[in-house]
């Protein structure tokens, strides 16, 4: 399959680190948002965790604009290096969508 032809959606992510809890561990905080509209949240354990729960939550947003189910938003991966403050292509199968940092809340630990 050749995918989807039209505009590549675009979404602003932040990825932040958040205090040690009582646990003692470290956390990391992602946002997905389209606009005003915060889309996906949530905390990892690690950096790494949360770019891939960013590039899953971005997949079933860009299958929902395109008005299909995503089949496997998980195998959804970075096109190159996620770098946090950077901005990341990711490959969703039929389809592509673009991560842009939103403001100055995207923050690499």
């Amino acid at each position: 399959m050749s995918g989807v032809q039209g505009p590549v959606p675009e979404f602003e992510y932040a990825i932040e680190p958040l205090p040690p809890g009582r646990v003692g561990f470290r956390r990391w905080r992602f946002e997905l948002w389209r606009g005003s509209w915060l889309l996906a949240s949530g905390w990892r354990t690690s950096p790494r965790d949360a770019e891939r729960a960013l590039c899953t939550a971005a997949s079933r947003s860009a299958h929902d604009e395109l008005g299909v189910r995503a089949l496997r938003p998980k195998a959804a991966r970075a096109l190159g290096r996620f770098m946090a403050g950077a901005v990341v292509q990711v490959d969703c199968g039929v389809t592509t969508c673009v991560l842009v940092p939103r403001g100055d809340a995207a923050v690499a630990a």
